[in-house]
């Protein structure tokens, strides 16, 4: 039992704020492990596999020992055959070892349907007409569909997905065959990026799972890991992401190759940045500041190009007796290459004009200056070496278009993290009546229930109102344990399949914007359904999908009859002005 303890003075003589205190030990990283099964005889199993049995474990620290590790962040899974391990455009946030047994890697993607997925159609004209005369009277009606194809419950109501035509699906022609001893999975969990392609149990398999946090401590700690995950990514997506690059677009594969073995993998700030974004974003504008690691200093020579390949980088510059964000960087950005083109041009060093932070999480490639000099710069035309030249006089800072509030509403999206979304709702309040049509049309689409709240903060005039803003970076879809939550492209919408969803609301949880809603299911009759088991509410997460199955696209963008509402990529803030001042 806790005991209460007084606590000391800060000054002699003066009293503490809380005379009584109850002591309680801090909250620790391993309080929630990944499994509560994993025990000692597991861990001696894993630290006999070959990929263990080099790893030395007096180099990790007492804190964080590699025993503790695998015993806390790590778990042995059994696969039967044919059951889906992960799938293509699923974000990851695991890598797996094969400890016996095999998987296949598919090189050709099966039909959404076999890998549980929901086909998402847009209806014609008459069959949006159909679906509107036949919604159901209750909201969130529960129709009676039957299990998905595929979807299995495991030993402790655990829910599994199974490939369907397995026999067809993993023909060799099809797919690559893994065995014992064989890691998968790491890129997608280090940089949570989506996975690249489908993995299957071809037979019975056992694996060993870590989530990202174990993977990143033994990465930092064993040298032969990193050599190998960095070697991984080098070989399978280091080359497509560099080529990507529009400075790099031209350059010869040999030349490439060369920029490539150059390139240093640089990673700042938390990983689950969304938990760190819940505890500190009342925090005033310089607290914030202070919390965010800095990559690159203004005033400092740049010593490399950076770029961004997920996250996001607050660009800042100093002003007054503080600083500013001029503006922000996301994926396939670059920081750095007009400092490093003019002192290439001039023959001397120009300093950074602006601080590079890192927003939460970001991972970046650093590509040496002395590379780019000799390999890169030296390929570009005229025309490209004047654009990327720097005034000789430093440039007033970019603050956000008028019409825009000037910086403050720069300072609010990046703040608030609505920079991650694409697809963002935005109310301009000067033309919002709050006549509630747009609630109105999202509830006569959704099963009478809105998929949206009209409610958010504000900044100069506009609301970013309660919605998904289907993000640049959906943390929401990691952890799902059905795939339920998915993306169907890089660049698409998050939808929610309601066959698979089991209502455990962990999405819901992960969500930084409070954007899913956790929803009780009822009959024809209206009356609410329960479980057989407990009598619990049955419960389905929902959110907006923007009306994908609806040919005239969002319907609450539609609905507004005064033209005040925009799903907005804040990524395009001339776009915003655009729809500010027409």
């Amino acid at each position: 039992m806790a005991k209460p303890a007084t606590r000391p003075s800060i000054v002699p003589g003066s009293l503490a704020p809380f005379s009584q205190a109850t002591r309680q030990a801090e909250p620790e990283r391993w309080d929630t492990p990944f499994s509560t099964e994993m025990s000692e005889a597991d861990v001696n199993l894993v630290l006999a596999h070959p990929l263990f049995i080099t790893t030395r474990p007096e180099r990790f620290p007492p804190s964080i020992p590699l025993r503790g590790i695998l015993k806390n962040d790590a778990r042995i899974r059994r696969f039967m055959p044919g059951e889906i391990i992960v799938r293509r455009g699923d974000y990851g946030h695991s890598a797996f070892v094969i400890l016996s047994g095999a998987v296949r890697v598919l090189v050709k993607e099966p039909a959404a349907e076999l890998l549980g997925r929901r086909q998402q159609v847009r209806p014609s004209v008459w069959g949006s007409l159909r679906r509107w005369w036949q919604q159901p009277r209750v909201a969130e009606q529960s129709r009676a569909r039957g299990a998905p194809p595929g979807l299995r419950l495991g030993q402790g109501g655990e829910t599994r997905l199974f490939l369907q035509d397995v026999p067809g699906v993993l023909d060799a022609d099809r797919s690559i065959r893994l065995q014992s001893g064989e890691l998968f999975g790491e890129i997608a969990a280090l940089g949570r990026t989506p996975r690249t392609t489908t993995v299957v149990a071809d037979g019975e398999a056992l694996l060993l799972e870590i989530r990202w946090q174990g993977l990143r401590e033994i990465r930092s700690y064993a040298p032969e890991w990193k050599k190998e995950i960095d070697r991984r990514y080098r070989e399978r997506s280091l080359l497509r992401h560099l080529a990507e690059t529009p400075l790099l677009w031209n350059l010869p594969e040999a030349t490439l190759r060369l920029v490539a073995d150059a390139t240093r993998f640089e990673t700042f700030g938390e990983f689950d940045w969304h938990s760190a974004y819940h505890r500190g974003h009342k925090d005033d504008e310089r607290q914030r500041l202070e919390q965010e690691p800095v990559i690159a200093r203004e005033g400092d020579y740049p010593n490399g190009l950076l770029l961004v390949r997920s996250g996001f980088a607050r660009v800042s510059s100093r002003y007054n007796h503080g600083e500013r964000t001029d503006s922000y960087l996301g994926k396939g950005q670059a920081f750095g290459l007009k400092e490093i083109v003019t002192g290439w041009r001039g023959k001397q060093h120009v300093p950074l004009r602006n601080s590079l932070r890192a927003l939460g999480y970001v991972d970046l490639l650093f590509i040496p200056t002395a590379v780019l000099e000799e390999h890169v710069l030296p390929r570009l035309d005229p025309a490209q070496v004047a654009a990327l030249t720097l005034a000789a006089d430093p440039a007033p800072a970019v603050v956000a278009p008028q019409g825009l509030g000037g910086s403050n509403f720069l300072e609010f999206i990046v703040a608030q993290r609505f920079i991650n979304g694409r697809a963002a709702m935005l109310i301009d309040l000067d033309r919002c009546t709050r006549c509630d049509d747009c609630v109105r049309a999202c509830a006569a689409t959704h099963d009478n229930n809105p998929r949206f709240i009209r409610h958010g903060p504000e900044v100069s005039g506009v609301m970013v109102a309660s919605a998904c803003m289907h993000c640049v970076d959906p943390v929401c879809m990691i952890g799902c344990p059905t795939g339920a939550i998915y993306r169907e492209s890089a660049d698409g919408q998050v939808g929610i399949n309601p066959d698979t969803c089991i209502g455990c609301s962990v999405c819901a949880q992960s969500c930084p914007y409070g954007t899913i809603q956790m929803v009780a299911l009822h009959d024809e009759e209206g009356l609410p359904v329960v479980t057989e088991e407990t009598g619990e509410p049955v419960r389905r997460a929902t959110k907006c999908d923007l009306c994908v199955d609806q040919p005239g696209g969002p319907a609450c963008v539609s609905a507004c009859p005064h033209d005040a509402l925009l799903r907005a990529d804040m990524r395009q803030l001339d776009t915003l002005t655009a729809w500010l001042q027409r």
